[in-house]
């Protein structure tokens, strides 16, 4: 349990242009008509009606520092206050240097803040929220930042075409590249501070839990090139990752909402990572938890990979969806398999 750790705010920024699964099963036309697929099959499985993305010569790292900009400027925060920035995405500019000396750069940070990146799958924005915190609580730094900002349009572009150009294309090739037709674009950000120090309006972290499942770890996989010359690829057995997963959240439960003293009554809110409306049914019927507690950005963003949660965070509190006072549980499941939950009083 965290003490003196708040969040003083979550930051949503999303791309202007839109993509709909129609108009994604009109570029896979040529692997549709060799498996004689129906059209409307993406959205009937997955619930998402469109996703974004950025302009193509955008990275990481601008999307993440805008982001970032949005949010210090709502909570009007000199930027020689944050202590340490983390960029926290699937996705990076290069491997070395790390991306957060970039958005380090772009934002004017103070030289004496700490940067550096964290890479674990779609849970790297609460990872980072941990690793913070700790440092928070143990009174090393005052306050800090985590970014994200996912670009997922060269990878959907890439599935496409290689699902295009397989001259003998099986339904069973098609399944491993599904869950990469689900993939949107988006960044986030996310300032913890210590109390002492937090805006008014900042809200109680109370704890974090995490649960590691990692003899599934090739459930979900990307960055192979898998014989392509063109780029790397993601292979997903989403039927097994789905379940997995779940099974995952559900051993991790137990030991979440004991360590926050609540019960599944005490939880007003959630937030989730945001998959598809089968994940969300399946995770929230395991846990014993209500879909009415959810806020639902799937059909509208896709997944959005580390920038999903706490974007999702973002825009639900935006709506009113989250109320001073409610007892909000964010739960975040990635490919590894890790789970993390996150206790917050609003």
């Amino acid at each position: 349990m965290y003490s003196k750790v708040k969040i003083d705010g979550f930051q949503a920024h999303t791309p202007d242009s839109i993509l709909t699964s129609e108009a994604v099963e009109e570029m896979l036309r040529p692997a549709y008509d060799k498996l004689n697929l129906s059209k409307g099959r993406l959205e009937m499985f997955t619930g998402i009606k469109e996703r974004r993305y950025w302009p193509l010569d955008k990275t990481p790292s601008q999307a993440s520092a805008e982001a970032a900009e949005k949010l210090i400027s709502k909570l009007d925060i000199a930027k020689d206050e944050i202590d340490i920035v983390i960029h926290c995405s699937v996705c990076r500019d290069f491997l070395e240097p790390a991306t957060a000396s970039v958005v380090h750069n772009l934002l004017g940070l103070k030289p004496q803040a700490l940067n550096f990146d964290i890479s674990n799958a779609c849970l790297g924005v609460i990872t980072g929220m941990k690793v913070i915190a700790d440092m928070i609580e143990a009174g090393t730094i005052r306050r800090g930042l985590l970014v994200s900002g996912e670009i997922g349009f060269p990878l959907l572009k890439q599935t496409i075409d290689h699902l295009n150009e397989q001259k003998h294309l099986r339904r069973q090739d098609f399944k491993p590249h599904f869950a990469s037709l689900t993939i949107g674009s988006c960044a986030a950000a996310v300032i913890l501070s210590h109390e002492d120090y937090a805006k008014e309006d900042s809200h109680k972290l109370l704890a974090i839990n995490s649960y590691a499942n990692t003899a599934q770890n090739d459930l979900c996989q990307g960055g192979h090139n898998n014989n392509s010359a063109n780029g790397p690829l993601m292979q997903t057995d989403s039927e097994a990752l789905l379940v997995a997963g779940v099974e995952t959240a559900t051993k991790a439960w137990p030991a979440f909402l004991e360590e926050c003293q609540w019960s599944i009554e005490d939880i007003d809110r959630c937030c989730t990572h945001q998959v598809g409306s089968a994940h969300t049914r399946l995770l929230f019927d395991k846990l014993g938890l209500s879909t009415d507690l959810d806020f639902q950005t799937f059909d509208k963003l896709g997944n959005c990979g580390s920038a999903s949660l706490p974007a999702t965070t973002a825009l639900a509190a935006e709506s009113g969806h989250l109320q001073k006072g409610h007892k909000i549980a964010l739960l975040g499941i990635g490919s590894g398999i890790n789970c993390s939950l996150c206790a917050i009083e609003w």
